[in-house]
């Protein structure tokens, strides 16, 4: 597709972006079942963009319920060859404040199911290389945008996925604390492998909504709390979403557009057609 498009995935309110036009609601069907919601694609800033609800419209799905591989292929499939993630997060240090920003450029894995976070398998083998999860070049975009508005951003940082759906107790969210790390959330790494496996560039803007539960003098995390402060953020996700999408390049040639271009692993001779046949958007151009 020659006209490439940017991909946001996000909280519901994401969509209602002034001067977000020609919006169209998508269904995609994917080999992995159902995105979380169909994908509402449109004009923003002079760019083709395709939104996704993350949680579906109403939030209707559990972080650990998300259909990582459905949503991605069907980014991949509309054309989409940059992602902007916005979602919220807990803070693991002082430093970061509830309605601050966090640019993470490293994950800390958590999960229990990272078999879903991978097209692969199915007779086709392929490891991608991970060392820098996060797009650098559209994490910077991000930082110089929220920057030039003149947010409260913070430069990387690790973000510890856990699972969910119940937020930590407090051992974890200490461990975490005194470990260093910077953010806890709960949806952003299987994104993360996903767009990479797709050769999507990704990035997270992390929008801090509490202070999980290590901090002794804080009112520990609550769903009041972090709806209260998702309301706050969305306006400044907005903000720097419109700033920063003239700035994405027209044509994919960042490191993340190749990430697959060395690492499948099963000769080619051996690529079953069925597995082929399902990843068609993300192997086209090794085909």
């Amino acid at each position: 597709m020659a006209n490439h498009r940017v991909g946001i995935i996000g909280g519901s309110g994401l969509y209602h972006i002034e001067g977000f036009t020609q919006q169209k609601w998508v269904k995609v069907k994917t080999p992995f079942g159902p995105p979380s919601d169909d994908l509402l694609t449109g004009k923003l800033c002079g760019r083709d963009v395709v939104f996704l609800p993350r949680h579906g419209r109403g939030h209707r799905i559990l972080p650990n319920e998300l259909n990582h591989r459905a949503n991605l292929w069907a980014m991949k499939k509309l054309g989409v060859a940059w992602i902007v993630s916005v979602s919220a997060v807990g803070s693991l240090q002082n430093r970061y404040r509830p309605c601050d920003i966090v640019l993470p450029d490293q994950f800390l894995d958590r999960t229990k199911r990272s078999f879903e976070h991978t097209f692969f398998g199915r007779g086709l083998v392929a490891h991608i290389a991970f060392a820098d999860p996060i797009c650098e070049e559209l994490r910077v975009l991000m930082l110089e945008s929220a920057s030039v508005l003149k947010r409260r951003v913070h430069n990387g940082g690790t973000y510890v996925n856990m699972e969910g759906p119940a937020f930590s107790t407090r051992a974890e969210s200490i461990a975490n604390h005194k470990a260093g790390f910077d953010v806890v959330g709960m949806t952003n790494l299987g994104e993360a492998k996903c767009a990479r496996e797709a050769e999507i560039a990704y990035a997270t803007m992390a929008m801090v909504t509490d202070y999980d539960c290590w901090k002794g003098d804080e009112a520990h995390v609550t769903v009041e709390m972090v709806i209260a402060n998702l309301q706050k953020n969305a306006a400044q996700a907005k903000a720097i979403i419109a700033h920063v999408l003239p700035q994405i390049p027209k044509a994919p040639t960042w490191p993340c557009h190749s990430a697959l271009k060395n690492a499948i692993m099963t000769d080619r001779k051996f690529w079953p057609a069925k597995t082929v046949k399902e990843l068609q958007p993300l192997l086209e151009k090794y085909l």
